[in-house]
């Protein structure tokens, strides 16, 4: 090989290594594609947010109702995610809040509403069970859904999550501001917490029971403080969207709905799967 070709495949060579160094030094400047973790919220009018609710205008036509899951989103900070590693390996969360008022575990099913969050569920996406309330409602039989059935679409729920890859958590429903005996509020929701619970231990998965959790927390408070600050119980004249005021011990407001997303969030922390049979 004369010098001159020799020269010149040097040069050749020296350019190919200067341009592969540009190329991983120009590669280490492009952004990485962000890794995100979907927390689905499915359940009913207390998780629901209604700021996203039919395009209507929620200052003047909801406001101050407040499902927890609409302000469960600034708990999924990446600071605040450390303490949930065991749920949640990304940095970054977006809450996807699918719950509806008025929908029993049935309605959320045959509305095509469970789904479209089924469609879109990817692997080590979160989803959140909570229903009980209207499936509870012997007296409504468009939304009632018998212990048994309750049970069978809460297995439906999980099993469905599982076969995308995603993590199921159940919950309890959260309580009402009633019944309290003796300066303690009780339960109010019969046997669907139990169900719950028998769901978890069966399939074992994820148990959250934020019916005795708000209980205990609601409690704690007091049931004068929780009635006025917790629940939608307001004096007429002071929002728009109830003129005549409003009393209701069952949805809440937004230091309620906080309260609760609050809970929630301490309880994530302390879960463990149930011992398999």
């Amino acid at each position: 090989m004369n010098k001159t070709i020799h020269n010149a495949m040097r040069k050749m060579v020296a350019g190919l290594l200067l341009l592969g160094s540009i190329s991983l030094i120009c590669m280490s400047f492009v952004p990485q594609k962000k890794k995100v973790t979907t927390v689905y919220l499915i359940g009913d009018s207390t998780v629901a947010d209604y700021t996203d609710y039919d395009g209507e205008d929620y200052m003047n036509t909801r406001y101050p109702v407040t499902g927890w899951g609409q302000m469960f989103q600034p708990f999924m900070r990446p600071d605040s995610l450390s303490k949930i590693r065991h749920l949640i390996k990304t940095d970054s969360v977006v809450v996807a809040d699918k719950a509806r008022g008025g929908r029993s575990t049935r309605t959320f099913f045959q509305e095509g509403r469970w789904a479209a969050v089924y469609k879109e569920l990817k692997k080590n996406d979160v989803v959140m069970i909570q229903f009980g309330h209207n499936d509870a409602a012997e007296n409504k039989p468009e939304r009632y859904v018998n212990i048994q059935g309750y049970k069978e679409f809460l297995r439906l729920f999980v099993n469905q999550t599982r076969e995308k890859g995603g993590i199921p958590i159940l919950l309890t429903p959260v309580a009402r501001n009633y019944p309290w005996k003796d300066g303690k509020l009780t339960n109010v929701h019969g046997d669907y917490p139990q169900a719950v619970k028998e769901v978890a231990k069966e399939l074992h998965v994820y148990l959250l029971d934020l019916n005795q959790l708000s209980m205990d927390a609601f409690t704690a408070k007091g049931e004068e403080f929780v009635t006025k600050h917790y629940f939608m119980n307001l004096p007429a004249g002071k929002f728009k969207a109830y003129p005549e005021g409003q009393k209701d011990n069952t949805h809440f407001q937004q230091e309620g709905g906080k309260a609760v997303a609050q809970l929630v969030f301490d309880g994530m922390q302390q879960l463990k799967l149930p011992q398999a049979k």
